[in-house]
């Protein structure tokens, strides 16, 4: 038996997010100031701040500041998938990308917010890289 830590993913690491925006989109936000967050870094939320703030009566309340979606067409593509009958984006994201938590990064590619948007046999979808990971044009 292979001690292993349970946390740990069975799937290889993806490359590395990109690195965290600067608080300062999150502050003109909210007016509030924002710190890193501990998100492991295959996670959609890595680098988007944790923000603060006191409420009257209530304390401080932590809460994740705003993710901004990248436009699909500025990722670099590194292949493309034709959807099957009844295939899972987690599942096409297993197979694609070795992760598949990393079905984020395919509605990122495509524009779509809900996965069941990808999931209609035959459309064919893009896979790219994560927003900040640059590629260059001939990447296939």
């Amino acid at each position: 038996m292979i001690d292993r830590d349970p946390g740990a993913s069975k799937y290889p690491a993806t490359p590395p997010p990109a690195p965290p925006r600067a608080p300062d989109a999150n502050v003109a936000l909210t007016g509030m100031p924002a710190t890193t967050n501990d998100y492991p870094p295959t996670s959609r939320y890595i680098g988007v701040p944790t923000v603060r703030m006191e409420m009257p009566g209530q304390g401080e309340i932590v809460y994740l500041g705003r993710r901004f979606v990248p436009r699909g067409s500025q990722l670099a593509e590194i292949g493309r998938h034709r959807v099957e009958d009844g295939e899972r984006l987690d599942q096409i994201a297993a197979s694609a990308l070795g992760d598949p938590e990393q079905s984020w990064r395919i509605c990122d590619a495509n524009d779509a917010v809900f996965p069941s948007e990808l999931e209609r046999a035959g459309r064919e979808l893009r896979i790219s890289l994560p927003d900040g990971i640059p590629g260059t044009s001939d990447v296939r």
